[in-house]
């Protein structure tokens, strides 16, 4: 049954129902399945960039060793007639010996000045071993540490001998005198390069090598025996730097053909295109050139360095094939070294690659050390025979008569084959040959602009082919290329930059050094530039700014504030998230910077974007305003003041949805804190004070056996919720009541910040932990200690506080962050708990007397008080916070010192100061971020000041590095769902497929009228009393909550597939659970009643279950006495009922979640945005019992605890949204149910079984029917018109659309009858006629119509 993707995207004609809603299927918006919620937040593992050459070299210095003899053949050669003869393309016999000589001398000399001009050229005709020592020496020693080249031709010697000697001549030429190798090494030293153009040379590369080996060696025996003559001597340099280059093998004699010249060797290194060209002649596929004769080549015009003319344009295509070759025959680091690290030596090897290929046609092998893999069968040797025969054919006619110069196709045709690698080739595979000639077209300026186009589609590929690029020399070009004024590069240069910077930031001081930050400043000021490239460009300023003073200035003075700061309203959201970051960076711990942002009102100017409807956006303003504060410099009154400002501002996104955002508020606020650290101190203290003097009310009934004694709120104190972290689970539980919740928990490394074992629970039970030093009176605040703070500072008499205003900003900051250590999101809890309990440990510290060292070297007294008005402030605390000491804490004595013992472990997150207290209270109250503090003696390893960055060092989000990574993945490539061929929309189509089935197959059975249901397919006891069932629109998996924890059946194999925890604090339980894209890829929503909702991931697989977000839904529940059971008996007195919790209700179609509860508004939240869009005023003062929506209509209908029915338009403002208000039961209300249709009935039912349908146009009721007494739980079937209600009196009760009972259910099957429990939920199948039903006794069942139906 496959699917036509055209049928899927084709407009809905005249198509059923059904096919609508299967059509729908592919426009329904997914929530929470951004890459912020599936992808961790963290930057990519940074790859170890190899492409930097460690070490340029420069040959500075050649010598040119000529044994020639002229006139003269050496005796153990015997040469053919005719033989070759030139030498430097000179006949030696055309002229007297010494002319002759010193003529091929000259021009050795030319030929190797094309290659590298600057060198010092030293020749040494027919010379004595004296004068080569002489040379050798004095030439490395103008060198010092760069290479020398040592060129040797020995034609008119003898041939090497075996036991590694070169022959050269004695003063009256009457004797052939040998030379050493080993002494040649001894001269020249290293790095150096030889070049040996004799027979048999393959000889002197083996004796090179021995001798080298023999060196060391005999280096290894002088370094153990001092005795030893080398010992004394300076070291002789390794030989592993040194290169040779030899014509042929060891038992090789050089080729004598006539053709040739006789040092071909020396003619492919030096003059490679006049014999390549020549070699090209003398095949026989030159016959197939017309015409072409030797005195025709001599002929072809141009000079070899400028690429316009004929020969110019053969020699670059010439150094592009054999870089080519090399780069994909040679392995990455040999390449580097031999091509990359030193202009001549590269020439060389280029030109080797030659020889290779010329000298094999003639038998003879050219060696190299270090050896080359054979490259003389390369494929692209025929591109260059194919371009040497165009360029003869095209310059013959233009040589005969002066016609234009043509050029050629050549490099045309590589960006083509480079074109169709990119758009044919599967993702893994080898790399494009053809990329290092795409790297020497950038040097031409008609193929410029196609080259980079491709360029920057071969980098969008991933990490790896940036690596690839810049291994290959690309860097030093596109450097070059941001000097060039042409407007068509600029978006590609950027792309390509933006690829390069994401993989290898290092770049950004190449980039400052030749000005190329302008470059990227006037694209972004350009604003005629698409806002994806002024994206890229800012991102690319971002990297330069980052952490890097030098590019901070530069940039700074580019007036890059000014130009961020005009785009931050841009309508490209991806623009304004990395214009914050930049501003975020330019400013971090730069002062010039931030008093540019000052004068220019950055931080207003960055407050719209906190409420951005992009929470990365939203994000990045949070970053800025936190590295804005974060400043390290002295504080002026001014400069605090815009502190403060900026910290309320930020306090504003306390809830907001995303745990990005918050997680990166609480990074924010720990910059604050640092910064006026002993203010904080002060407040810290007061709440710990206040926090030791209150006790918590006791609970006023205790739980259940087996439950976890709630804690009951105290009416006075608005209730505030607990803290919620894995890596601590409440502090007070006991292991024995643990033990429920552990049995079945999978929470792996990623799904929360810790495994889930009971050793990670912390032990403590105090309020107080002990942190095992020697006074053992510190504090650590546990999550205890936070929530009873919490509930504290909101009554306590903090305005007793002197020297701290009350409610000052450091008080309300704190209180954000003892609200955000209580988030719902493990992660953001974590960082918020590291900021408060780093300040606690200091405020206690600083309050207890100073400890003085034994060395005695510490003179000053050590007052106690954390700021300069302390001396007031533990009076007015009541009493002093230490009982040891309290008389000196307040004075200047110095107490005894306490022997010295180690301190013991401790919790994770308190400092490791080495058992000594911070002095921080000596330091002046505006102490730089980073200075040390007073100097202070002793063995005190830990000085004063390395605690005070504990905070700001520890704590980063990842935030900037992973939006960074978007740069370095594909850009360009379709994403994965769009692709019809992945698996992911294969995936995807199948369970598309499935849904058509569930959807056809329950229509069938629905329509055709269900006239029982209480055929029980599934019975099963839970874990835990289940609070709320929840079945799967289209699998067969239902979710059943109980208190804090989610149980996964598949109801038809009758097997549990997942039960894990929540994650809610012990006093709240979970009240309701949606699953979100349940068409797709399913993600469950489970809402607890202190506010708090969360979604998780993989859970009812194999897998282990994630928390993809969470966040708190409604702020303000009202107190109730949630952490009691929730026992039938309540059903009869709502009085004594907690409130209806939180409810929610879902819509797909719109991605808003509606959210109520003990509250006295109905609060929308965009999940695509993460934020709160709407809050509608109930108007009613009893909570919301339950919430029904209609996209279609823009409808809310809410039924409440006082029995009236309320009916919301969302499309209106908040006065007049209230539509229509029902006022006909007179008891809370269970459930309000609006039907989906377009002109859909509400039903409504309350506690006394009455069901009410309403026209939601006509004020009165159109139907009642009157159902069962003392009512606990209702659903109504979306399809099949069918309503069940269950009730206290152990039985449910199935009525048809007419009000009549269908099915009356008081025994389960198969338990010899035993009576149902009191029924604590239940819950219909949005489309199968089934019934799931969950009772007090922990029994979950479901019931469905009968068998010949299904």
């Amino acid at each position: 049954m496959k699917m036509d993707s055209d049928l899927l995207h084709s407009p809905a004609v005249g198509l059923t129902e059904e096919e609508e809603a299967d059509m729908n299927d592919w426009k329904l918006p997914l929530a929470f399945m951004k890459k912020r919620h599936s992808e961790k937040i963290e930057g990519s593992k940074a790859l170890a960039q190899s492409w930097r050459m460690k070490d340029r070299m420069k040959t500075v210095s050649v010598a040119l060793v000529l044994c020639l003899n002229v006139g003269v053949d050496p005796p153990d050669v015997v040469k053919t007639s005719p033989c070759a003869r030139l030498e430097c393309w000179i006949d030696p016999l055309s002229m007297s010996p010494q002319k002759a000589l010193e003529t091929i001398g000259a021009n050795l000399q030319k030929q190797y000045e094309n290659w590298q001009p600057r060198a010092r050229y030293k020749q040494s005709l027919d010379p004595t071993v004296d004068e080569v020592k002489k040379l050798c020496t004095s030439l490395r020693r103008n060198a010092k540490e760069e290479r020398v080249l040592f060129h040797y031709n020995g034609h008119g010697v003898p041939r090497p001998t075996v036991n590694g000697e070169i022959w050269v001549f004695n003063k009256n030429y009457t004797q052939y005198i040998p030379l050493s190798i080993y002494d040649l090494q001894t001269w020249m030293g290293s790095p150096s390069i030889f070049v040996y153009d004799c027979s048999n040379a393959g000889i002197i590369v083996k004796s090179f090598k021995q001798f080298a080996l023999q060196r060391e060696q005999e280096l290894e025996v002088a370094a153990i025996n001092p005795s030893h003559p080398l010992a004394q001597m300076p070291l002789p340099p390794s030989m592993k730097n040194c290169i040779q280059l030899a014509a042929c093998e060891a038992s090789e004699l050089l080729p004598m053909n006539p053709d040739l010249p006789a040092d071909l060797f020396t003619s492919c290194l030096t003059t490679p295109i006049k014999i390549a060209l020549r070699w090209f002649c003398m095949q026989k596929s030159a016959k197939l050139v017309p015409g072409v004769t030797l005195d025709l080549i001599e002929k072809i015009p141009g000079r070899l360095n400028d690429r316009r003319t004929p020969l110019g344009e053969l020699n670059w295509i010439f150094t592009a094939i054999t870089d080519t070759i090399a780069w994909n025959v040679l392995p990455r680091d040999l390449f580097q070294k031999l091509f990359r690290q030193d202009l001549l030596v590269a020439s060389l090897f280029r030109n080797f690659l030659l020889a290779e290929r010329i000298m094999r046609s003639y038998n003879c092998t050219p060696v190299s050390s270090p050896r080359l893999p054979p490259t003389y069968m390369h494929a692209m040797w025929q591109a260059w025979d194919l371009a040497v025969d165009i360029c003869l054919l095209s310059s013959l006619p233009s040589l005969r008569r002066a016609t234009a110069f043509r050029h050629s196709p050549f490099f045309a045709e590589q960006l083509t084959a480079f074109q169709v690698w990119l758009t044919m080739g599967v993702e893994n595979r080898n790399p494009p040959e053809q990329l290092p000639i795409v790297l020497q077209v950038l040097l031409s300026q008609v193929h410029r602009l196609r080259a980079l186009d491709l360029l920057g589609c071969f980098l969008d590929l991933g990490p790896w082919a940036v690596s690839l690029a810049l291994s290959v020399g690309i860097f030093p070009y596109v450097l070059k290329l941001l000097q060039s004024s042409a407007r068509e590069l600029r978006p590609l240069l950027v792309f390509i930059w933006a690829k390069i910077l994401a993989v290898d930031s290092s770049c950004q001081a190449d980039l400052v050094k030749d000005n190329g930050h302008k470059y990227f400043l006037s694209v972004l000021a350009d604003s005629y530039m698409p806002a994806e490239h002024r994206t890229m460009a800012v991102f690319i300023l971002a990297v330069i700014v980052n952490s890097y003073n030098t590019g901070q200035e530069a940039c700074l003075q580019g007036n890059l504030i000014a130009n961020c700061l005009e785009q931050l309203s841009d309508p490209h959201p991806l623009l304004r998230q990395w214009v914050a970051i930049c501003l975020g960076r330019i400013w971090q711990n730069f002062e010039p910077a931030r008093w540019c942002g000052v004068r220019d009102s950055a931080h207003e100017k960055l407050y719209t974007l906190l409420s951005d409807p992009i929470p990365e956006v939203r994000c990045a303003a949070v970053f800025a305003l936190g590295t804005f504060v974060g400043n390290s410099a002295e504080r002026t009154d001014h400069s605090t003041t815009i502190d403060h400002n900026v910290a309320m501002m930020l306090a504003q996104l306390i809830n907001d949805g995303s745990p990005v955002v918050r997680k990166e508020l609480v990074v924010a606020l720990s910059h604050l804190v640092v910064q006026y650290e002993s203010n904080f101190c002060t407040v810290a203290l007061q709440f710990i004070e206040e926090e030791k003097n209150y006790t918590v009310p006791s609970p006023a009934n205790t739980a259940e056996p087996g439950s976890l004694t709630p804690v009951r709120d105290s009416p006075a104190i608005p209730r505030l919720r607990s803290v919620n972290s894995y890596t601590n689970i409440r502090a007070a539980t006991t292991a024995r009541n643990l033990n429920k919740s552990l049995q079945n928990l999978n929470l792996n490394e990623e799904g929360g910040p810790a495994a889930f074992s009971p050793g990670n629970l912390s032990t403590s039970s105090s309020a107080s932990s002990t942190l095992g030093s020697p006074d053992n009176d510190e504090y650590i605040l546990s999550f205890e200690t936070i929530d009873k703070m919490r509930r504290v500072s909101s009554y306590s008499s903090l305005n007793s506080l002197i020297g701290v205003s009350f409610n000052s900003v450091y008080t309300q900051i704190w209180r954000v962050l003892l609200h955000l250590a209580a988030d719902p999101f493990p992660e953001v809890s974590d960082l918020a708990m590291k900021v408060l309990n780093s300040i606690a440990y200091k405020a206690t510290m600083n309050a207890r007397p100073q400890r003085i060292l034994d060395s005695g070297s510490l003179t000053q007294s050590a007052p106690a008080s954390p700021t300069s008005k302390g001396t007031h402030i533990h009076q007015a605390g009541g009493s002093p916070p230490m009982p040891s000491a309290s008389s000196s804490s307040l004075t200047n004595e110095v107490p005894k010192p306490p022997a010295r013992e180690q301190p013991a472990t401790r919790p994770p997150y308190t400092p490791t100061l080495g058992g000594q207290a911070p002095h921080s209270h000596q330091f002046p109250r505006t102490r730089k971020m980073f200075d040390k503090g007073p100097e202070q003696a002793g063995e005190d390893g830990d000085e004063p000041g390395s605690h005070r960055n504990y905070i700001s060092a520890a704590l980063q989000t990842g935030l900037c590095d992973w939006s960074a990574k978007y740069f370095a993945q594909p850009v360009m490539k379709i994403p994965e769902e769009h692709d019809l061929e992945s698996q992911v929309r294969m995936e995807r189509q199948w369970r598309f497929l499935r849904n058509t089935r569930v959807r056809r197959q329950s229509r069938g059975i629905t329509q055709r009228g269900v006239s029982r249901l209480d055929d029980q397919i599934f019975i099963n006891r839970n874990p835990g009393v289940p609070s709320v069932v929840k079945f799967h629109p289209f699998n067969t998996c239902i979710a059943v909550a109980d208190k804090d924890s989610i149980c996964f059946w598949d109801w038809e194999k009758g097997e549990r597939l997942d039960y894990f925890y929540n994650g809610n604090p012990r006093y709240t339980r979970i009240t309701a659970m949606e699953y979100l894209n349940g068409h797709d890829c399913s993600l469950l929503l489970t809402a607890t009643d202190d506010g708090a909702l969360r979604i998780w991931k993989n859970f009812a697989d194999q897998k282990n279950p994630e928390m993809v977000t969470a966040w708190q839904g409604l702020s303000d529940m009202l107190p109730t006495t949630r952490g009691l059971a929730r026992r039938v008996s309540i059903y009869l007195d709502r009085s004594k009922q907690g409130g209806a919790g939180m409810v929610v209700d879902w819509e797909q179609e719109t991605g808003l979640l509606m959210t109520s509860g003990d509250v006295r508004v109905v609060r929308i939240w965009d999940t695509d945005r993460e934020m709160k869009v709407q809050d509608i005023p109930t108007g009613a003062d009893s909570c919301v019992t339950s919430l029904s929506c209609d996209s279609q209509r823009s409808l809310i209908v809410a039924g409440l605890g006082d029995g009236s029915v309320r009916v919301f338009d969302r499309r209106m403002g908040p006065n007049e949204c209230r539509v229509m208000t029902y006022r006909e039961h007179g008891a809370w209300v269970v459930k309000a149910h609006l039907q989906k249709e377009t002109d859909g009935h509400i039903i409504s039912v309350s506690v006394n079984g009455d069901v009410r349908f309403f026209e939601p146009r006509s004020p009165d009721s159109i139907n009642v029917l009157q159902t069962v007494k003392g009512l606990t739980a209702l659903d109504i079937h979306p399809q099949a018109n069918l309503f069940a209600c269950g009730s206290m009196n152990q039985f449910i009760a199935v009525y048809n659309a007419n009000g009549d009972v269908i099915s009356n259910i008081k025994y389960y099957d198969g338990f010899m009858g035993q009576r149902i429990g009191a029924i604590s939920c239940l819950a219909f199948h949005p489309h199968w006629p089934h019934l799931a039903v969950g009772s007090n006794d922990y029994y979950m069942s479901i019931y469905s119509a009968e068998k010949r139906l299904r």
